[in-house]
């Protein structure tokens, strides 16, 4: 069993032990958690050091965490535009039963050497923090979140009101993302993600 195998160059040295010493690796800890733990595959492994990522692994993890009916509903509803912030920290939980962010980021092709910000989880679980601080009137509409309402949202996330009100902002951009999509306006959609990623990216990234 090696641990602490979420680096490239742990994993190349994975490879190199097993060629050498002849010993099986069987198992692999690739975070700090429970469900950090997986079987060794060294075709896979291999994969993510040539940034290929590791598709079948990451298909694997989706499957066993993510509920497909829950997943049909969800993008029935961002493709009319429908997509709420409840929508969204159901979104969120699911994709932190998958794993860490940056764990979930080697498993893509081309994106295994990209590191994402430090404290990109803890980010995510303020923002999670934010939203559950939210009523379900307020997740469902957003716009009926005034000044005293913020100000009683960032006291129960523990968090500044401007984190609230960036969420919220970039909420907003990615509920007009949605809306183009609906009405065909690719061009303009791109020119948003652009606007979007220089200013940070989307909530909890």
């Amino acid at each position: 069993i090696l641990t602490k195998l979420d680096g490239d160059t742990r994993g190349g040295a994975a490879l190199s032990i097993k060629s050498v010493t002849g010993v099986p690796i069987k198992f692999i800890g690739i975070g700090e958690k429970t469900a950090d733990f997986e079987p060794f595959h060294p075709d896979r492994l291999a994969s993510r050091i040539l940034g290929m990522g590791d598709v079948v692994s990451l298909v694997e993890r989706a499957q066993e965490t993510i509920d497909q009916k829950e997943a049909e509903k969800m993008a029935a509803k961002m493709l009319k535009a429908e997509f709420d912030l409840e929508d969204f920290l159901a979104q969120m939980q699911q994709v932190k039963k998958m794993g860490s962010m940056q764990s979930i980021m080697g498993m893509m092709p081309g994106m295994s050497g990209v590191q994402l910000p430090a404290g990109a989880d803890k980010q995510m679980a303020r923002t999670e923090a934010i939203i559950k601080s939210m009523t379900k009137q307020e997740r469902r509409k957003p716009d009926v979140l005034n000044g005293s309402r913020r100000k009683r949202i960032a006291d129960g996330a523990g968090v500044k009101i401007v984190e609230v009100n960036q969420l919220l902002k970039q909420f907003q951009q990615m509920q007009q993302m949605m809306r183009m999509m609906k009405g065909g306006g690719g061009k303009k959609l791109m020119r948003q993600m652009e606007a979007m990623r220089g200013k940070g990216g989307f909530p909890g990234m």
